[in-house]
């Protein structure tokens, strides 16, 4: 299994992934059709609020990691988002993890991408050990 990101504006690399959008917002610029998505779990993205104060500025990422696993451990509409991205990992073999945000470094696909690597206790999946 494995698991990438890649912004949405990139043209994919892999024809084989399952292609998952994780923004809460559509990306400007990309209709549905030109997308080529298997999944949108828009309800896995940070909240507006989280994602408007955080304003991709890298001095905040720290607390934005913070904040945003705090949502997915609390909130049940992401909760149960970050189980079905699971879920759609552990049944397939190459998933690519799709965002728009332009600083490819301090984003919330990387945490995801992370979490999904190495799921902080709080957020396993009863049917991992």
């Amino acid at each position: 299994m494995t698991v990438k990101i890649e912004r949405i504006y990139t043209k994919a690399q892999e024809n084989n992934a399952v292609r998952v959008l994780v923004d809460r917002v559509w990306p400007r610029g990309i209709s549905k059709a030109d997308a080529n998505l298997d999944y949108w779990l828009k309800e896995i993205g940070p909240t507006s609020q989280l994602r408007k104060w955080f304003h991709h500025d890298p001095e905040r990422f720290a607390t934005f990691k913070d904040q945003y696993l705090k949502e997915l451990q609390t909130l049940d509409e992401q909760r149960a988002a970050f189980a079905e991205l699971q879920e759609i990992v552990c049944q397939n073999e190459h998933v690519v993890l799709l965002y728009a945000a332009k600083d490819t470094e301090h984003n919330h696909a990387i945490l995801l991408q992370n979490w999904i690597n190495h799921p902080p206790r709080s957020l396993k999946n009863k049917n991992q050990s």
